[in-house]
């Protein structure tokens, strides 16, 4: 998925489409479609629509990545999920579906096998994220009488990385003809439906740039070691 408009990335994105932003000297979109050449895929849509001649000009046909790339175009948007309608006499029985804009070590074959061990009809692969609050923080009652005091808590949750496995057939009563679908609302039809949702951790490292300062993060830690993003076939 490579045509959002990258607001959060303002002002770089505002003339370079993210997934083109550079990390060292390839853009994050190509980490990720090395990574998934490494897996065994072989063929990629990339759904572009903000600034799409430069990232259609920059990848081509995908050759010199040994893959080929197909490119679907959407007039509107349509959500992470809704723009899969357009795609789906393309698509496999099973097939990823990744955001264009992440950086991540996680081993992509292991969550394939993992879905079809599971019988899944979809995958979601997650990832542990830690929050620490930077002030102490107080409870008390209705009447103002402190109950608890803790000094700099952390909580730890775990969030969507925005790499999916999908079967054609779970999602296609939810994607055709629909005006806008996101992947949340897609994953909760499906699991309303009576389908099989299932979560998949890796043991790996994951960065969405989606913000300045998470797009500084990721180039000193691809800079730092380079060959862990790299997939290699």
């Amino acid at each position: 998925m490579a045509g959002g408009k990258g607001t959060r990335l303002h002002p770089y994105s505002a003339l370079f489409p993210k997934p083109l932003m550079p990390l060292g000297d390839m853009p994050i979109l190509e980490l990720l479609l090395r990574r998934m050449r490494a897996a065994g895929v072989r063929e990629v849509i990339i759904a572009v629509n903000h600034l799409r001649h430069l990232i259609e000009v920059y990848f081509g046909d995908g050759s010199d990545l040994g893959l080929k790339l197909y490119y679907s175009d959407e007039e509107k948007p349509l959500g992470t999920a809704g723009a899969l309608g357009n795609m789906l006499p393309h698509l496999d029985d099973t097939f990823f579906v990744t955001n264009g804009d992440l950086l991540t070590t996680m081993n992509l074959r292991n969550m394939a096998l993992r879905h079809i061990a599971e019988n899944a009809d979809a995958s979601v692969g997650v990832y542990e994220r830690e929050n620490k609050i930077d002030f102490g923080l107080i409870e008390f009652d209705a009447r103002n009488r402190m109950c608890a005091y803790r000094e700099k808590p952390t909580s730890k949750y775990h969030v969507s990385m925005g790499v999916y496995i999908l079967q054609r057939e779970a999602v296609r009563p939810h994607v055709s003809n629909v005006d806008y679908l996101d992947m949340p609302n897609l994953l909760l039809k499906i699991n309303g439906n009576n389908g099989n949702v299932v979560c998949y951790q890796d043991n790996c490292v994951w960065l969405d740039i989606g913000r300045p300062d998470d797009f500084a993060l990721a180039q000193k830690m691809f800079e730092e070691d380079r060959e862990a993003f790299l997939g290699h076939a």
